[in-house]
């Protein structure tokens, strides 16, 4: 590419981003609000602004759920809470089609805004969408596609909003606000209760509950402007969802699979116990597996910067520890501090029971049959080891 033509592209970008439509009077700006996908992904919906200004032949869809696949260290960054998420920008018939062709509902709130109100919004939303600044550290609970439509319509209107309490209103933890949206006894419940920790069982302020779309449309409906007037003047239906079956099928749920591993650990314990032998590969599977889980834990607690992975007391069963103690399996006779060792493990276990029944934290209802078979397995190898002529392991 020639310098003459980088520089009349820059100069062109530059013009574009750089526009400053003054918007007419009939004008109006809406938030859009998008009905969960299919995916987990998607299984929180979406929000987004809408501009729309016949005058101006303008209609265009503003959101901030967009990601960058090629941005360097992609997974890494995801992993850690680096990424950066951006500002997208998108015509409303295209945004409109995507979402039909995908089967979400899309509701819209046409807001009650003065002509210098929606011309600060717009102004905002276009210095935002430079390239410069298209860019923000997205963090799930508190700054997501959701959050960014409440703080710059509060900015937008200098702070005159009222947010009450919409109709049916309870006050949740933040994981029952996920339980809402997510099935528990499915594989993206599980892996969501096993990497957040407890810090999301604490009580969410009403406008902490406004992480999800969904919210953000209960409480944009029940909000007043300080002059007392609703700050939504009309709501409507663009696009209703059709119906569809749910294919919600138990014999692949985590409590299913889980259980059956279960009952095949509880079954090779009992013939164990039975033949007074020890089967070695079940223990270096089971310590291999919940060291490694303990490691990814604490790597999620203490080397990202996600907020909701703290205080993760998924550790009581998924020991990093374990992960050492495999030589001890292999051995013959294993260090009598090995045992100690492993009635650790089981008031350990003793311990999460405790964190689940007084509301520390709520666990995954599909590990439930593999920490009772985790506790069996424990105390079977304590009396192994403990009892004399055990026969050698297997």
């Amino acid at each position: 590419m020639t310098k003459k033509l980088r520089f009349l592209l820059l100069v062109f970008s530059s013009f574009i981003y750089g526009q400053q439509v003054t918007l007419s009077n009939t004008a109006e700006i809406s938030i859009l609000t998008v009905g969960p996908g299919t995916s987990l992904n998607d299984a929180f919906g979406h929000s987004a602004f809408r501009i729309k200004d016949p005058n101006n032949r303008l209609d265009v869809v503003y959101g901030y759920g967009e990601y960058d696949f090629d941005a360097p260290n992609f997974y890494l960054k995801f992993a850690r809470g680096k990424l950066n998420y951006l500002l997208s920008k998108d015509n409303f018939s295209r945004f409109y089609q995507v979402y039909v062709y995908f089967n979400r509902t899309v509701k819209e709130q046409v807001l009650n805004l003065s002509q210098s109100e929606k011309q600060n919004l717009y102004n905002y939303l276009i210095n935002n969408y430079k390239p410069e600044n298209r860019g923000y550290l997205y963090e799930f609970f508190f700054d997501n596609c959701a959050t960014r439509i409440k703080d710059v319509t509060k900015i937008a209107t200098k702070n005159a909003i009222e947010f009450n309490l919409p109709k049916n209103y309870t006050t949740k933890t933040f994981r029952s606000l996920i339980y809402d949206n997510v099935n528990k006894n499915t594989w993206g419940s599980l892996g969501i209760d096993m990497a957040l920790g407890a810090v999301i069982d604490r009580k969410a302020t009403p406008e902490e509950q406004m992480f999800l779309p969904e919210n953000i449309y209960n409480f944009f409906e029940a909000a007043t402007k300080k002059d007392g007037t609703p700050l939504v003047k009309k709501s409507n239906i663009i696009f209703t969802k059709r119906p569809t079956k749910i294919a919600n099928n138990f014999f692949s749920s985590p409590l299913f699979i889980l259980g059956l591993i279960a009952l095949a650990i509880v079954f090779i314990t009992y013939k164990d116990f039975k033949n007074k032998k020890q089967t070695q590969w079940l223990d270096i599977t089971l310590f291999s597996f919940t060291g490694i889980i303990g490691i990814l834990i604490l790597l999620l607690w203490f080397a990202t910067d996600h907020t909701g992975t703290h205080q993760n007391y998924n550790l009581l069963w998924a020991f990093a520890l374990n992960i050492l103690m495999i030589g001890q399996l292999v051995n013959k006779k294993p260090k009598s501090w090995f045992i100690k060792y492993l009635k650790f493990l089981i008031i350990m276990l003793c311990l999460l029971t405790l964190h689940w029944v007084i509301g520390v934290q709520v666990f995954a209802i599909g590990l439930i049959p593999l920490l009772i078979a985790l506790f069996i397995r424990y105390i079977y190898l304590v009396k192994y080891y403990t009892t004399p002529n055990s026969k050698q392991p297997i």
